[in-house]
């Protein structure tokens, strides 16, 4: 393992892409609307982002508030959104959808992998709302170009999540197990020791990007004191 953690920033617009950039973000998740918790934004945006910034650039698949990807109409918006994206240029994204049970809904994301072609994407925070994370991990386990899961380890965010975030550290590596584990929501610089020394190496802000709220544009120096912490 690079002993450099990997810093991944929401971002809404080109002006946050840069202020994260500078800040010393490794790579950002570009969002719309974080009132819904963030949800799929346009090309046009994507268009601006990505010629304002040349590092990585994970893109929302998400076209409403929850974990449901909808009826067949919705999964359709899903894969056309991808697709539009794709022929943007998208290179990497982020989705994740559950069923009512709270199981993986197989038939929604493997659509919308399919669409993806390779690239690489993380499942987001619907596995802290899964029914059972472990077998969400290992049905999930041969879906091409899944690589990351952004998790706080519990629904309630990072302080709850804990426990759980450090045991599925400690089992890096076994079936289910690969993708890299991006530790966020209710992420706080205090939670960074325990998460490093156990081998997590990426994290993931918002709302601690922006001193000034969700109102506010992302501020650098913010963005800079978590890249220190994890260097440090």
């Amino acid at each position: 393992m690079s002993n450099r953690a990997v810093l991944e920033v929401i971002a809404l617009d080109a002006e946050d892409a840069v202020a994260a950039q500078s800040g010393g973000a490794d790579r950002l998740e570009l969002v719309t609307d974080m009132a819904a918790d963030g949800l799929t934004p346009t090309r046009e945006t994507y268009a601006r982002v990505r010629a304002a910034v040349d590092i990585p650039l994970r893109v929302m698949l998400r076209l409403a508030d929850g974990f449901a990807a909808g009826d067949v109409s919705g999964v359709d918006a899903l894969v056309r959104a991808a697709r539009e994206l794709r022929a943007e240029g998208a290179e990497e994204f982020v989705l994740g959808f559950l069923d009512e049970n709270g199981n993986p809904d197989l038939v929604a994301v493997e659509r919308v992998v399919a669409e993806l072609n390779g690239c690489r994407w993380t499942f987001h925070r619907a596995i802290d709302r899964a029914a059972d994370r472990d077998a969400l991990r290992k049905q999930l386990a041969d879906l091409p170009g899944l690589d990351t899961y952004l998790t706080a380890g519990a629904a309630e965010g990072v302080d709850a999540g804990l426990p759980t975030l450090l045991t599925e550290a400690a089992r890096r590596g076994e079936p289910g197990y690969e993708p890299q584990i991006l530790v966020g929501g209710g992420l706080r610089l205090d939670h960074v020791p325990a998460l490093r020394s156990a081998g997590v190496d990426a994290f993931h802000i918002g709302g601690a990007a922006r001193p000034g709220g969700w109102s506010a544009p992302v501020a650098a120096p913010a963005v800079r004191e978590w890249r220190e912490a994890l260097d440090g």
